[in-house]
């Protein structure tokens, strides 16, 4: 595998893994149950005005009968200021990988048209609006609207952004560096840098157009994803010229628009962290930490951590970035699997540098097999022994 460097720091894309238990959805009824009751921690979270609440309680409904979901399925909390909704599973079914394979859900791919350049479109099979929206709903994280993003509109517009992330991360081909320094189109990027003489969609989005110019590790092919993901949304799907402008100036502020899209204190779990990293904010993305094991949200940015001391100074070994699919399926940048890796392929892979496995075929012979019981357990955080970090990095509420 290659090499590649954030800062200091070095990232390695690695390729992933599962699909597990499911747990059937308690019935409730056919109409959505609403209780005057404490939020819960868990679910999708409105904290706003009285006024906002009305739209909310009014909206949400119409949205989620657009996608499919029925309300049995939903338990709704309200007070004055808040409303929660939150699947009506069971309060420790917090298991968002396995959602494709419950029946009572009745999930299925959406076809996705995506540009090919000189006006040509290709369909692309992604995850489902009404995946995403499941995952937010399900126990085990808390994803707040609040202020500004009190509105149907907001969830509405987060949903499409995770689902246009995930599109254009199904079918890739970068090249993998070999271990060589990143290559890149030199007629729209200087080692990362655009030229100034291309708008910033324009030089991201040919990084998609023309991915075999471009030879480049899984830290940054993980971040020009969502780049590319967040503005194609505001300048192709929901043509939001404002926004994309806002969010383009943001980017470019200081002339390098790949680097700090995430907050620097997604990091400091590295033994040569700054500490002056820690308040520096993401330009368009945040992180959210305590998410339990197994929940995964569309569009989520993740962190598989080798635990073990000696191959984590390997360079290129020290932990994996992952991008959720949805399906219980994990990006492939450099299509080394048919262009995704379950949750447990992903696992395995990780988990085998320690038994110094770099190459599946080359070191066949060093592969310790793992059971069901040693997933299970490397799906925990490295505190409780496992290898996935309790954070999850996701897109701003852009504009609200």
């Amino acid at each position: 595998m290659g090499i590649e460097k954030r800062n200091s720091a070095r990232r390695q894309c690695a390729i992933l893994l599962t699909a597990l238990t499911a747990f059937p959805c308690a019935a409730h009824g056919n109409m959505m149950a609403e209780n005057m009751l404490p939020a819960p921690l868990d679910g999708l979270h409105f904290s706003c005005t009285p006024r906002q609440l009305i739209d909310i309680k009014a909206a949400m409904p119409v949205y989620l009968a657009e996608l499919g979901i029925a309300s049995r399925f939903i338990d709704v909390a309200t007070d004055e200021h808040t409303a929660s909704y939150v699947l009506a599973t069971p309060q420790d079914d917090v298991n968002t990988l396995d959602f494709f394979d419950r029946p009572e859900f009745s999930l299925e791919d959406s076809i996705v048209a995506l540009p090919t350049g000189q006006g040509q479109f290709r369909n692309v099979s992604t995850v489902s609006k009404k995946e995403i929206m499941l995952a937010l709903l399900q126990h085990g994280r808390r994803t707040e609207f609040k202020d500004g993003a009190c509105s149907i509109e907001a969830i509405k517009e987060h949903v499409g952004i995770r689902q246009n992330i995930v599109a254009w991360a199904e079918v890739l081909e970068f090249i993998w560096p070999e271990g060589g320094p990143a290559k890149w189109n030199t007629a729209y990027w200087t080692q990362g840098t655009p030229n100034s003489s291309a708008p910033l969609s324009v030089a991201v989005n040919d990084m998609f157009m023309q991915q075999k110019e471009y030879s480049i590790g899984c830290y940054t092919a993980t971040k020009m994803v969502i780049v590319q993901g967040v503005l194609d949304y505001y300048g192709r799907v929901s043509k939001n010229s404002a926004k994309l402008a806002m969010i383009e100036k943001t980017l470019s502020a200081d002339g390098e628009p790949l680097s700090d899209i995430e907050p620097g204190r997604v990091w400091d779990f590295e033994t040569d962290f700054d500490s002056k990293e820690l308040t520096r904010p993401g330009k368009i993305l945040s992180v959210h930490y305590g998410i339990a094991a197994k929940n995964f949200i569309p569009g989520d940015w993740s962190y598989l951590l080798n635990t073990d001391p000696q191959t984590y100074q390997k360079t290129g070994y020290e932990g994996s970035n992952a991008l959720y699919l949805g399906r219980g399926r994990f990006d492939d940048y450099y299509n080394d699997h048919r262009h995704s890796y379950s949750y447990r392929q992903k696992m395995h892979e990780v988990y085998q540098w320690r038994n110094l496995v770099f190459s599946a075929s080359r070191d066949a012979d060093k592969v310790v097999p793992l059971t069901s019981g040693d997933i299970e357990r490397l799906g925990r955080t490295p505190a409780e022994n496992g290898i996935v970090l309790d954070l999850r990095i996701t897109p701003h509420q852009f504009g609200f």
